[in-house]
């Protein structure tokens, strides 16, 4: 972790965190403060999953892109097995999923460490999604053969593919070079949107989006996460290659991506009547709960960055 702008910006992530954790402890003491403590403990998870975050990706960083890289592939591995998991499969899926486990995985991320864009932009939507249903019709088994074979494609497609495009923006050539400090910007952006969304729907009046696939997330707390994330990211564009009103535009973007991601991952969680994918995060479930909005935002953000640092007529900056 090289980048000077990178520095800074775990520096004031760290003094932020510490801040939330000192006001959450006191909260926690003070049994007369009137706020709910559910709520209170809720937010202590929260920053001890963030706490989690920052490290491991602080630690990767220093490393190096190689570390970074292979950090994302073993949690999208961990994602994937957790999404799998959730949906039952039958004998005849295990071979194929044994390939796609062994070979589509590792591929993926390979590829995005060599820098191989044609390569890895269509192994997996083009080249997995069709030999995927192919090898399936080889076991002879055809009972729920689409649904089966949608499963498979659905989770490969979010949990490593959409993933991939995170540590991808190290890849992109950017002048000068801010690639580390995008990433942990575009990290860090997309858990602002999902904190400051929650702490908006906490409004006395508010009116669910969806009710019946998640309760808690409000027109009001999507409003004002995405337009209180579009003003950290504006005040945050010296972290990254654009002028402050097209940081806050990426921001509120990626805002956006990640309660879509989140409603879209909460409607499968409905559909096979469980709360969590997982419990490997004490308070968030398992992995995929914790990382559903970074894959959903992570493709668009990349093509975005893409689009505007390379293929813009004039300069960004």
């Amino acid at each position: 972790m090289r980048e000077p702008r990178t520095l800074i910006l775990v520096m004031i992530v760290m003094v932020l965190l510490g801040t939330a954790s000192a006001v959450t402890f006191f909260l926690q003491r003070r049994t007369d403060s009137g706020l709910d403590p559910a709520m209170v403990e809720s937010f202590r998870t929260r920053i001890r999953a963030w706490w989690i975050l920052l490290t491991v990706l602080a630690a990767a960083f220093l490393i190096g892109k190689g570390a970074t890289v292979f950090l994302f592939w073993a949690v999208s591995f961990w994602a994937f097995r957790e999404f799998i998991t959730l949906t039952p499969t039958r004998p005849a899926d295990h071979r194929t999923l044994f390939c796609v486990f062994l070979f589509c995985t590792p591929a993926q991320f390979i590829l995005v460490w060599l820098d191989q864009y044609q390569l890895y932009s269509i192994l997996i939507p083009v080249y997995a999604f069709l030999l995927i249903p192919a090898a399936i019709a080889l076991s002879g088994d055809s009972k729920r053969f689409l649904e089966r074979t949608a499963k498979i494609q659905a989770g490969l497609l979010i949990c490593i593919y959409c993933l991939s495009y995170a540590p991808a923006l190290l890849t992109l050539k950017i002048n000068p070079p801010r690639n580390v400090s995008l990433l942990f910007f575009f990290i860090l952006m997309v858990q602002l949107g999902d904190v400051f969304q929650y702490a908006w729907s906490q409004l006395p009046s508010k009116h669910a989006i969806v009710p019946t696939i998640n309760p808690s997330k409000t027109w009001e707390g999507l409003l004002g996460g995405t337009a209180t994330a579009a003003l950290l990211g504006a005040a945050l564009y010296w972290a990254t290659p654009f002028p402050p009103w097209m940081a806050a535009l990426m921001s509120l973007v990626v805002a956006l991506m990640g309660a879509a991601g989140s409603l879209t991952m909460s409607a499968i969680k409905r559909d096979r009547g469980v709360k969590d994918y997982g419990t490997l995060v004490e308070g968030h479930g398992g992995v995929l709960d914790r990382i559903d909005s970074i894959c959903f935002a992570a493709p668009v953000f990349f093509h975005f960055t893409l689009y505007f640092t390379q293929y813009y007529p004039g300069p960004v900056k």
